[in-house]
């Protein structure tokens, strides 16, 4: 049976070989190659978040961090589209609800089912989703931002609000219909991430796919900090930037950084995840700016990682972020330079 550590090994054989010679070309089309990701369900990547007795690969916390951040290291956008796949599988995998488990959860694990995520529907403050009940099941209204997967996805983890003020998690079919209407999202980067926005008009669910049922003060306790697994996504594209400078100080200096702010994630409960996750953001963006210096007027060829890297960097300043994680980019951002030593301007040492 495979370690963790060969898990690891693994993956970082196919973040070299497989997917950062592809991601250029990745980064233009307008879907993941599902030979990818099919490669990573066969890799057993799909049940990263399932305990092993279900078919998981039943790593721990820091173990699964470090597969984010090796597969983001190779190609954000494939990374990306198979990390919405692993909250639904932790969902499933803790449902109180009966039947749930032992109908979702082994497929999930295998990869033979994918999912993807519509939770950003609660975090509309004026018009979040709705859920209402009705005989057999449940209507879904509103509209979920930021879904991620589109075409690549079976099933969406769908949260709405009932009236009462509990949030309902409900595992949709992932399917166009004349209740459930898609509209794509063009991105600066991963675009071929398929992150479409999703309208529900009066949609039905089955009751049998309710997931969970909580009030909507535990989830937005929960929610506020953000996630530190997305943050590796962060590391992993820092460290490929770190990986194709040329070695020097500045390589050296990124690379400690980059070891100081993977420990700070890792260790990070939930009222330091924004300020490392900040962290993470904020290197990422210095890291892919040094790349771009460093590779000069190549770097803004769209046929050179340097770019792609940069654009992608922007994306990670916003994905994911909550209030807390912005507040502290932005502090981390619009820090004062130190001021230059007297007689050290303009590159002149004064000597």
């Amino acid at each position: 049976m495979a370690t963790s550590a060969d898990v690891v090994g693994r993956a970082r054989e196919i973040a070299d070989e497989v997917l950062f010679p592809a991601a250029l070309r990745v980064d233009g089309a307008d879907r993941v190659p599902a030979a990818q990701l099919d490669l990573l369900a066969s890799e057993g990547y799909y049940g990263m978040a399932a305990p092993a007795e279900a078919g998981g690969l039943g790593l721990s916390w820091p173990e699964a961090a470090a597969l984010v951040e090796t597969l983001a290291d190779g190609c954000l956008t494939t990374a990306f589209v198979w990390l919405q796949h692993h909250a639904p599988v932790r969902a499933v995998a803790d449902s109180p609800r009966p039947g749930i488990r032992d109908r979702w959860l082994a497929p999930l694990a295998r990869g033979e089912h994918r999912a993807g995520i519509a939770l950003a529907g609660l975090r509309v403050p004026d018009a979040p989703m709705r859920v209402t009940p009705v005989d057999g099941g449940y209507l879904l209204d509103g509209q979920a931002p930021w879904v991620t997967g589109w075409g690549m996805i079976d099933t969406l983890y769908t949260a709405a609000l009932d009236v009462s003020g509990d949030v309902h998690f409900l595992l949709v079919d992932a399917t166009a219909a004349p209740t459930l209407a898609v509209r794509p999202l063009e991105l600066v980067a991963v675009r071929a991430s398929a992150t479409v926005d999703v309208h529900f008009d009066q949609h039905f669910v089955p009751a049998e796919r309710l997931v969970d049922r909580v009030p909507y003060a535990d989830w937005s306790r929960s929610d506020s900090s953000g996630s530190a697994m997305n943050g590796f996504l962060a590391i992993g594209v820092a460290g490929r930037c770190v990986r194709l400078l040329s070695p020097g100080p500045a390589a050296e200096a990124l690379a400690a950084e980059l070891d100081a702010v993977r420990s700070g994630l890792l260790t990070a409960d939930s009222a330091t995840v924004p300020t490392a996750r900040a962290a993470a953001s904020a290197l990422t963006a210095r890291a892919a700016a040094a790349l771009a210096v460093q590779t000069g007027a190549r770097a803004v060829l769209l046929d050179h990682d340097a770019q792609r890297l940069a654009r992608e960097s922007v994306f990670l300043l916003v994905f994911g972020n909550r209030p807390v994680i912005r507040d502290a980019l932005l502090a981390d951002l619009t820090a004062p330079a130190p001021a230059p030593k007297i007689g050290q301007v303009a590159g002149q040492s004064g000597e």
